[in-house]
Formats: structure tokens, sequence, C-alpha cells
């Protein structure tokens, strides 16, 4: 059993979680669930970033005292993960002590290299995201990232991180360890930023209270991404002992807009404080609606908690990765093109294929062999479904979530042909084809207990359904013990519909 330590980044306490949020916690989801199916020992972590300049003026504008604001967000974010089924195993906060404990001993090891000085910041600074920006970055004189804000000119002394000092050596890493970033795509662009050169770059805020004091000084805090980095030390102990169990990260999945931090900021900071960089960084890309434009009526019709319950929360989960490859932006023309294509989806991939499958192979064992399920020889569906594993798991191990799910569904489609072509209510009929039906009828349940798990981590409680419809025992079993686990007779609560067809 090897372990694997795997991230997401930490959602800002400004606002609601919305439905960007949640495409990437799912599909975290699903990678540490996929791992656990392998036999991996996972270690997932979640959580908020909850200090910075955006986060005290949120609160001040709900005339909230920050820690209290703060409190009523994650408690929030908090519900919104539970409701999904989000598999964390910790939630780490960057107002938790133990956190500040990570951020002093990680900046005294930064300061003792020496990476470490004081001078004037002059420059434009977004709170909106929390970061400085270069001139030449400005469209039409905003934030590209937020281009309804405002951007703020801003001069303070601040408290300096020498990066322009690593940037041969992070070149030289991400040349050597080319899985160091992920997509191919993203680490061309981070490529093409170090090419240009790095900037020394702020560590301190010296006009934002809201944040960990920096060490030694406490008219500064801690610049909120200096803050929010070590998250992923802070939550796995650092720097006290048992550590070392869980780092480096073989995974920290993160959105396409925050590369740099993740990618230059963050390695560069290990690199200082003489620790170990994260395997990997994969950066996804995101889905949007005409652009990501949307009004504030369009938005209440992505409203999160409403999405969730229009087809309940394991559709919602198989739908976003469903239609949003994990690489790449999927942007839908408009919230109309979404919501159908949503309901589309759930129809003819859930309620039609899945769940009908599962409703004909049920009623057929029961009809023809009284419950219980027969093993019989293995069969071409056996055969293309043994294919669709090996898809899968190759998808998987990449991290192509979409073609993940394609591979699970494949054998869905190659159950449903396979019954329309050898026909089993025909062959019940005919006393010398009792072997083949046999054959037939075990090889279907062998397709859906195959498709419960590889569809498990998109559909737990659904999958999980499954595998109880037809007789399973205890939890879905591992990619391993599938054939050592098939269940044997089909429980008389297995009736019921999987997925409630849509009404007229």
């Amino acid at each position: 059993m090897s372990r694997f330590y795997l991230t997401t980044a930490i959602d800002y306490a400004n606002g609601d979680p919305h439905m960007g949020h949640a495409f990437e916690k799912i599909g975290a989801d699903a990678i540490a669930r996929y791992r656990r199916l392998r036999g991996d020992d996972v270690w997932f972590v979640i959580g908020m970033d909850e200090h910075g300049q955006s986060v005290q003026q949120e609160a001040e504008r709900q005339e909230r005292d920050p820690q209290e604001w703060v409190d009523e967000v994650a408690d929030r974010f908090r519900v919104t993960w539970e409701s999904l089924d989000i598999s964390h195993d910790d939630f780490i906060r960057t107002t938790e002590p133990r956190h500040e404990h990570a951020v002093d001993a990680l900046l005294e090891k930064i300061q003792a290299a020496g990476d470490i000085y004081t001078a004037r910041y002059e420059g434009y600074y977004c709170a909106r995201c929390e970061a400085f920006r270069k001139e030449a970055e400005l469209v039409d004189g905003r934030c590209p990232l937020h281009p309804n804000r405002d951007i703020v000119w801003t001069e303070e002394e601040n408290y300096f991180f020498r990066l322009s000092g690593y940037r041969d050596r992070l070149l030289a890493h991400i040349e050597s360890h080319p899985e160091f970033i992920q997509p191919p795509s993203r680490r061309n662009e981070i490529l093409r930023l170090l090419e240009g050169g790095l900037d020394d770059i702020s560590a301190s805020r010296s006009r934002v209270p809201w944040g960990v004091p920096f060490p030694g000084d406490p008219g500064h805090t801690v610049y909120v991404w200096f803050d929010a980095l070590p998250n992923y030390i802070s939550a796995i102990g650092y720097p006290d002992e048992g550590f070392e169990a869980w780092w480096p990260a073989a995974l920290h999945v993160i959105g396409k807009d925050i590369t740099r931090f993740h990618c230059v900021i963050w390695p560069a900071m290990l690199m200082s404080a003489g620790l170990p960089l994260p395997e990997t960084v994969w950066a996804h890309g995101f889905l949007m609606i005409g652009g990501g434009k949307l009004s504030k009526s369009e938005a209440q019709l992505l409203d999160l908690e409403r999405l969730i319950d229009r087809h309940g929360p394991d559709a919602f989960r198989y739908i976003l990765l469903r239609e949003a490859a994990w690489d790449s932006d999927r942007d839908f023309p408009s919230v109309e093109a979404f919501l159908s294509q949503f309901d589309t989806r759930y129809e003819a991939d859930l309620a039609n294929d899945l769940g009908n499958l599962l409703n004909r192979t049920v009623s057929m064992i029961n009809k023809y062999r009284d419950g219980s399920i027969p093993i019989g020889e293995e069969t071409e569906l056996d055969v293309a479904c043994n294919e669709a594993i090996e898809a899968w798991i190759e998808a998987m191990d990449g991290l192509r979530l979409h073609q993940g799910i394609e591979a699970g569904m494949s054998m869905v489609r190659s159950a449903n042909a396979f019954i329309d072509q050898t026909q089993p209510w025909k062959l019940a009929k005919d006393p010398e084809q009792v072997t083949r039906l046999d054959a037939v009828l075990g090889s279907l349940v062998r397709a859906l207990v195959r498709t419960a798990v590889t569809l498990s981590p998109f559909m737990p409680g659904k999958c999980e359904e499954i595998w109880t419809r037809l007789g399973g025992d205890g939890k879905l079993p591992g990619v391993d013990s599938i054939v050592e686990r098939l269940p044997s007779r089909i429980p008389d609560s297995a009736a019921g519909v999987l997925f409630p067809r849509l009404e007229a």
C-alpha cells in the first residue's frame, strides 16, 4: 500500500460556494476515491483561505467581525461538501492555530536562508484575487481575471521574498520532472513565464491587519498567498514530528488561474525552506456559461443548491465531470443550453441507460432464476468489460476523469446491446439454452458490478445502491477484488427506480 496525499486549492472566504468550487472538489474527490479503490492509503485535504484584504472588506460590508464572518462562511462550505459526499480527511482553515504555527515556522526557514528583505512596493493590487499586478498584465486598466472590479494603486513598505533567485532552479526542476506541472499546456505556460524572468514579490502587507502576524514584526501581516499556500503542510503537522510521513504531496489540484502561485511561488518557497516539492500540480480548466459573464438572474438559475437538488447529488457529480474535460475548458453558450444538456445527460445516461440496465437485469434474474444469480461461463460481454476496465485505469491514472466516466459507461452500453442481441426472454423459453441463459445473466451482473466500481468515484451513493440491489455484501469491492466478491442472490429489497425519469 502506497501513501497518496491529495489537496485542492483552499476556497476564499468572501462568498458562498458556487459551481466552480464544486467542479474542483468533485474532481479531486473522484481522484481520492479512485486511489482508494486501487488500494492506496489516501489523505485528502480541502479547506478555507480566510485572511487578506478581500475578506476584511467583505466582513466590513456585512458589518461583521472578520472571524465571525469566516466562521459562518466556512460552515456554509462544510454543509455543501457534505451534501456532495466529498470524502475529505481534513478541512484546514488558515485562521486555525496549527496553521499559524506552520506559517511562522516556514517563514523563519525562508528568513534564515536570506531570502527575505524589506523594500517599498509601488504598483497595482487586485483585492479580489489578492494579487499584485504589473501594468502590462492589465486589460483596459483592470485585472484580467476580475474586469468588473476596480484595481487599486498601492504604495507600502513590505517584506519581500527573493523569488528572482529561483528562476533557474525552477526551470531545471520542471525540465527534469515533466510530471510536476500537468497537463502539458499548463507546464508550457509556466515555462514561458519563467523564461521571461521573475521579480521579487511581497511576503507581507503593512496595511492589511486581518492576517497572520509577520514573524518578528507584528506591524505587518503575512501576504495572503504566503499565508494560504502553506496550508498544504500545516494540514499534515508541519513543522512537527510526523509531517514527513505524508510530504511531499502526490497531487495538488488547482484551477488554471492560480498556476503562477502554485507552480512558481510555492515551489520557490519550499526550495528556500529546504523542503521537497510536490510530485504533481494539476491545473484543471473551467466550466463556463457564455464565457463566464452572467447576469444576476442567470446566476440565480445556477445556484449551487438548486443545481444539486435538480437530480440529486450523485447525478450532479456525474454530469459536471462528464460534460467538462478535466484538462480543458467547457463553455456553454447560455444558461438555457447548460440546463438543457444537464437534463439530457441525466435522462439518456442515467435514467435510460444505467437505471434501465439495472432494472432489466434484476427483473430477469428474479423471473428466470428466482433471484439466484448464476455464475455461468464468460461471454463476449465479459471481454468488453475487461477491456473497459483497462481503459478506465489508464484514464484515471492520467487524471482524464471524463474519459474514466466514458470507460465506465461503455460497459453500460455494451450490456444493453448484449441484452438486445442475446434476447434472454427467448433463451428462457428453450430448455436447451439453460447454460447460455446462465452465462448471459451472470455476465450482466458482472458488468453491473464492474460499472458500479468504475463509476463509484463519480457517483458514490448510487453505485453503492447498485451493489446493494444486486445483493452485494458490505462496501463496494476494490478493483482487484471484484471477481472474489460477486453477489450470489438478488435481495427482496431490490425493487425501485435508481434514477427517476423526468416528468414530461
